[in-house]
């Protein structure tokens, strides 16, 4: 074989080389965004758990707020019936929007937040809230390491042939964007 022919050789293993490393990298970033999630739903879980005990115990106290109660169940129950990515974020945007108009609506009533089990409701649902804050961010981080991969040349042509779509991130809904109303009686 001729020096152009080895040349050529090389050349195409280089080429191969790149193409698997990159084919690598880009299941390496699916993967890293599937776990993302996964982190993500064990946090959202947690927060489902919490919602049940957290509304019987306010429920006491706040009996003329039944329609916020409701809500807020009402969002608990479409979130964990979310089945995709983008369906769950749609429905957790709601929970946590009807989550801060109860939380606001308790610092209405001074029993309430005097109340023990209350409190420790209240204090494990804020430490939930930013656990999913910090998988948020971390899933969001993997979003667009893996889309600047699938989008950026020259990894654009492998994720093309091999189907690779870039995935959606876990944006705040405009309900979670508004501030809770709290009024003073």
């Amino acid at each position: 074989m001729d020096v152009l022919g080895l040349i050529v050789l090389a050349l195409l293993a280089l080429v191969l080389l790149w193409g698997v490393v990159t084919y690598n990298a880009l299941v390496g970033g699916r993967n890293r965004i599937a776990n993302a999630w996964k982190q993500i739903d064990v946090q959202l879980k947690r927060r489902h758990d919490l919602i049940p005990n957290l509304v019987e115990t306010v429920k006491g106290y706040m009996g003329h707020e039944r329609e916020t109660l409701t809500q807020v169940i009402d969002a608990r129950a479409k979130a964990m019936g979310a089945s995709t990515p983008k369906d769950a974020i749609a429905a957790e945007g709601v929970l946590g929007a009807a989550l801060g108009r109860l939380i606001a609506l308790a610092e209405n009533y001074p029993q309430l937040k005097a109340d023990q089990h209350a409190a420790k409701l209240m204090e494990e649902l804020t430490t939930t809230e930013n656990q999913i804050s910090f998988a948020r961010q971390f899933y969001n981080d993997s979003v667009m390491d893996q889309n600047n991969r699938i989008e950026s040349v020259p990894s654009n042509f492998v994720a093309n042939a091999f189907r690779f779509a870039t995935a959606t991130y876990f944006e705040t809904q405009e309900a979670e964007k508004a501030a809770p109303q709290v009024s003073f009686r």
